[in-house]
């Protein structure tokens, strides 16, 4: 593994943010690899509680809208929050992944309507590429270097500018790079495929910062911020892979 410095594309967890925290609390206890799981496992139990909620909201046709509108607001400021104050971490993260559940939730409940099991082979296929990337990073198969780093963040900024762009576009009127990026033509799929890669190789980036945070030996509640800034990848990752199925689906 480089010796060098590294920065995540993933932005809450950019810079020596575990290094920096480390430094200014050295008399806590340390943050570890295995603490930093098992609340990732905490935020994976929570978002799931609620987007159960919100999946029974949007079957019974209940308030499914609010619960989106609300849930993207709030995880927003939350994430927000959180990248700006790491110690609050171990009390935004814990909201955090409640309110990505309702947005994960309503939405997945829309989508398993139109195409019934799709949400069953998109959870599914972003546990999978989660535990493939894993592996690489264990195995030291793909190591993450500067140069990897630099791309991932650079390609991570191109789909963000990408998306904003479409997005200011589609005010004004202008839908024609939406619906060739957006829709389920060859185009659309090959934007689909290479943005879920691009994230799922944040993921390495977000395992090796970890795990120089243990290594730095950050404060104890760097471990929340870690599982949340990895849940922040989850997550996109997620609606990814389900906006990639929603085309393939959408070309039958």
């Amino acid at each position: 593994m480089s010796a060098l410095p590294m920065k995540s594309g993933n932005p809450v967890l950019s810079g020596d943010v575990f290094t920096d925290w480390a430094v200014a609390d050295r008399q806590s206890s340390v943050m570890t690899i295995q603490g930093t799981v098992v609340k990732s496992f905490v935020l994976l139990a929570l978002l799931l509680v609620s987007a159960g909620f919100a999946w029974d909201q949007v079957l019974s046709g209940g308030i499914s809208l609010p619960l989106l509108i609300g849930g993207g607001i709030g995880g927003f400021v939350l994430a927000i929050i959180t990248t700006f104050k790491p110690a609050w971490a171990p009390y935004t993260s814990p909201l955090y992944a409640l309110c990505e559940g309702l947005v994960l939730g309503s939405i997945s409940g829309v989508v398993n309507q139109r195409y019934q099991g799709i949400v069953v082979q998109a959870v599914a296929l972003t546990l999978g590429v989660m535990v493939m990337m894993l592996g690489l990073y264990a195995t030291r198969i793909i190591k993450v270097t500067a140069q990897l780093t630099m791309m991932v963040v650079a390609a991570t900024g191109a789909v963000a500018l990408t998306y904003l762009v479409t997005f200011l576009l589609n005010l004004f009127g202008v839908v024609g790079p939406s619906m060739y990026l957006h829709g389920s033509g060859f185009i659309g799929i090959g934007f689909s495929l290479v943005v879920v890669g691009i994230a799922a190789f944040n993921l390495l980036l977000d395992f090796d910062t970890i795990e120089r945070g243990a290594q730095a030996e950050a404060p104890k509640y760097m471990e929340w911020y870690g599982a949340f800034a990895l849940m922040v990848t989850l997550v996109w990752l997620y609606i990814e892979v389900l906006r990639l199925l929603s085309k393939l689906r959408g070309r039958d």
